[in-house]
């Protein structure tokens, strides 16, 4: 079972990847936040998180999030200028700022964008396309209008979020709507969507035996060893996973304090690092670290642990 680590604005950027593959492993893609064309072109630090020398060593699939054709390609030509021969279409986003200029999920109701997205990955065969999708943007299913231009896609996985767009991340997967699109897409399908523990991932296999894969994004977050725990079959003791953690967060640190001089920045993206790691720690010392607002008092909850 492949394990894929979901992009999250914010807290997956190319640092961040590097000191997970470095410390935790066990994960076999990881795919960058999504690439926009704005304002006439790709926004520089999007362009720096999928430079090939930021993420050596890694499997990096840029993900590019658009409307039309003409978006499609301007980012497919700027991300092949880099080297890359994998990308992947954001079809889920549930965002509201990106679902109104119909990206994301906002694309899922008007199957002649899809149609022509999909037409013109045919038109680039030297690049292989993945993709990730709701059930729908408003209703569930959506989808269904999809399922036979996905089918004879050239697609060569697609992630699926059982969730509507308006949903956002509220409410609870819909696994019978996963069940059904399971069922009637035949390209190979990762299950993407509140999965949080090994049982989850170990039911999930059990359940969808030809599943290719599964993606996490908040559970990686918050439990970074998970995906090497699956690889491994067996959970790591906690004194072990605490000690992974501390590794990276030395690293974190480390690439934060070089980057950044004022204690401001620097704690806003090392609180970042904290933030899904509550269920971790104990929270007291969780809140503490969150609270921080200087570097000396954010050293003095660190040493704590």
């Amino acid at each position: 079972m492949e394990i894929h680590f979901a992009p999250l604005q914010g807290y997956t950027d190319f640092e961040y990847r590097r000191i997970h593959a470095r410390h935790c492993g066990g994960v076999q893609t990881y795919y960058s936040p999504f690439i926009r064309w704005e304002k006439g072109g790709i926004r520089e630090k999007d362009i720096r998180d999928i430079l090939p020398e930021n993420n050596e060593g890694l499997h990096l699939v840029p993900q590019i999030i658009c409307a039309d054709t003409d978006e499609f390609n301007r980012l497919a030509d700027a991300i092949q200028e880099l080297g890359y021969g994998e990308m992947d279409l954001n079809m889920g986003c549930p965002a509201p700022m990106q679902t109104k200029l119909m990206r994301g999920s906002g694309i899922l109701p008007h199957p002649t964008r899809v149609s022509a997205l999909l037409k013109e990955m045919e038109r680039r065969p030297e690049v292989r396309f993945s993709a990730k999708m709701r059930l729908g943007l408003e209703e569930k299913e959506e989808w269904r209008e999809l399922s036979d231009m996905l089918n004879s896609s050239c697609l060569k996985h697609l992630t699926v979020h059982p969730r509507i767009g308006k949903q956002m991340y509220k409410g609870e997967v819909d696994m019978d709507a996963f069940k059904e699109v399971y069922s009637s897409i035949h390209i190979p399908i990762i299950y993407n969507g509140d999965v949080t523990s090994m049982e989850q991932v170990s039911s999930l296999s059990e359940r969808y035996p030809g599943l290719h894969g599964i993606m996490m994004g908040r559970g990686l977050l918050a439990r970074p060893t998970m995906a090497k725990e699956c690889l491994m079959g067996k959970e790591m003791p906690h004194e072990e996973r605490m000690s992974i953690l501390m590794q990276m967060h030395e690293d974190m640190l480390g690439y934060c304090t070089r980057k950044y001089k004022v204690d401001s920045q620097i704690l806003l993206h090392i609180h970042a690092f904290w933030e899904y790691q509550e269920s971790q720690l104990e929270r007291k010392t969780w809140k503490k670290i969150m609270k921080a607002g200087n570097m000396k008092n954010y050293l003095e909850a660190i040493r704590k642990l």
